[in-house]
């Protein structure tokens, strides 16, 4: 199994348990009173599921299982993975930071702009795993 495929799996394992503490702590927030960012905590705890836990896992058992690309390189360019990689990880962590404050403070700092920018990040990770893998998948 190569190195990218298992660092994008045990990636997505600790994002399934920061999912399940996410989920967690809203739930309880709605029992007991905490601080109001905890009951701000829904949309991050879906994020780090979807896109945390199960994005990440299919991504990298997809880039271990999909069929050879060349003999020269039989699971396309590597450094597409790795750069869809830090993307998606790189915007999670941005909404897991800016969504809770979102509703926090009210234009103290420019969460709404940094949950763009999180967007954005994603999106673009995502684009370059297609673009690794597409051509992977082409009739011979």
């Amino acid at each position: 199994m190569p190195l990218i495929t298992r660092t994008f799996i045990k990636t997505s394992l600790v994002y399934f348990v920061l999912a399940l503490i996410a989920g967690l702590l809203t739930a309880v927030a709605r029992i007991i009173s905490l601080p109001p960012v905890f009951n701000r905590l829904t949309p991050v705890y879906f994020h780090l599921l979807m896109v945390g836990w199960v994005t990440l896992m299919i991504m990298g058992v997809a880039f271990w299982m999909f069929p050879r690309f060349t003999k020269e390189l039989p699971r396309g360019h590597i450094w597409l993975m790795w750069a869809a990689y830090g993307l998606i990880n790189a915007g999670l962590i941005l909404r897991v930071i800016a969504e809770p404050m979102l509703g926090l403070t009210a234009g103290a700092m420019p969460w709404g702009e940094l949950l763009a920018v999180s967007a954005l990040t994603q999106w673009l990770g995502g684009l370059c795993f297609v673009a690794n893998v597409w051509p992977r998948l082409q009739e011979r």
